[in-house]
């Protein structure tokens, strides 16, 4: 029963994790930057979700793709009033990297002076019996978020691999000086990457709204899960990303079988520490040359 009960626990929270590495892998395949203020992204919509329903009482299905556009349109503000001024003057990676983190902390702050430090709950669906699978127990919701975390990672493949914009972003992943001599708009891939990106990070901040409670830095907790999981499957490959984030959701549960629960976020600490030590391009990564 425990170890049917783990897995499910980690099934749960690789799915949350991997739709947080999913858009950070893919804004970071296209531009070739660390993004850790799409962790902000993943809070600031969980808030504005808490905004529409539970302070203006709107209705909650008019407020989820709200928020979720809320999310595209905010993670496209970060690239346009942030990483392209920075892009234009020919800045480093390091510095965009400093003022990813800069960013991450200053909405963070925003939202600490708008809602206060005490913990939210959106309080939309009720607590409700576990349904039994093989002696573990989850509730509808979490069923819910599993199966939708997967549908929307099936989407985001297809889109990749059969849609016009999602072959110019893996062409621009691939080469960017290529992919400009064919004609595509790299800068215009850019946005698009963060306008998607930051949507499905909109999608993973909604389901931890409604799974658990909202503080201010929850983004800073969960970019780092994320990344973790993009560093272990590949942070260049989306569907490495996807992977490593379900690993690491299960390494984190099985882990706490052994140890106090209190030691699940050291467990991906010292996952990370691993594989930037012994492995940096990940699982499914492919070491290549960053383009300028």
């Amino acid at each position: 029963m425990v170890f049917t009960q783990l897995f499910v626990n980690g099934l749960i929270a690789g799915a949350i994790y991997a739709l947080v590495a999913a858009g950070f892998s893919l804004i970071y395949s296209t531009t070739k930057f660390v993004h850790f203020a799409h962790g902000a992204t993943v809070a600031a919509s969980a808030y504005f979700l808490y905004f529409l329903f539970s302070m203006l009482g709107i209705n909650f299905w008019v407020c989820i793709p709200l928020a979720i556009g809320f999310a595209a349109l905010f993670g496209l503000a970060c690239n346009f009033f942030v990483y392209e001024r920075f892009m234009n003057r020919k800045a480093s990676t390091v510095i965009i990297l400093v003022a990813s983190f800069a960013l991450l902390i200053l909405i963070e702050s925003v939202i600490l002076l708008l809602f206060g430090a005490d913990v939210k709950t959106i309080g939309f669906i009720k607590i409700a019996k576990g349904i039994e699978i093989f002696d573990a127990i989850i509730t509808p919701l979490q069923v819910f978020i599993v199966i939708s975390s997967f549908a929307l990672l099936a989407l985001l493949w297809f889109f990749m691999k059969r849609t016009k914009i999602g072959k110019a972003m893996r062409a621009v992943s691939d080469n960017k000086s290529v992919a400009e001599t064919l004609g595509i708009n790299s800068r215009r891939i850019y946005n698009w990457s963060f306008v998607i990106g930051s949507a499905i990070a909109g999608v993973a901040g909604i389901f931890v709204a409604l799974e658990q409670n909202l503080e201010p830095t929850m983004g800073t907790n969960l970019i780092i899960k994320g990344f973790t999981g993009a560093v272990i499957g590949g942070i260049g490959s989306v569907p490495g990303a996807i992977l490593g984030s379900f690993l690491l959701g299960f390494a984190e549960n099985f882990g706490i079988w052994f140890l106090p629960s209190g030691y699940k976020d050291a467990i991906a600490f010292v996952i990370l520490l691993v594989f930037l030590l012994f492995k940096p391009t990940g699982i499914l990564g492919i070491k290549r040359e960053v383009q300028k």
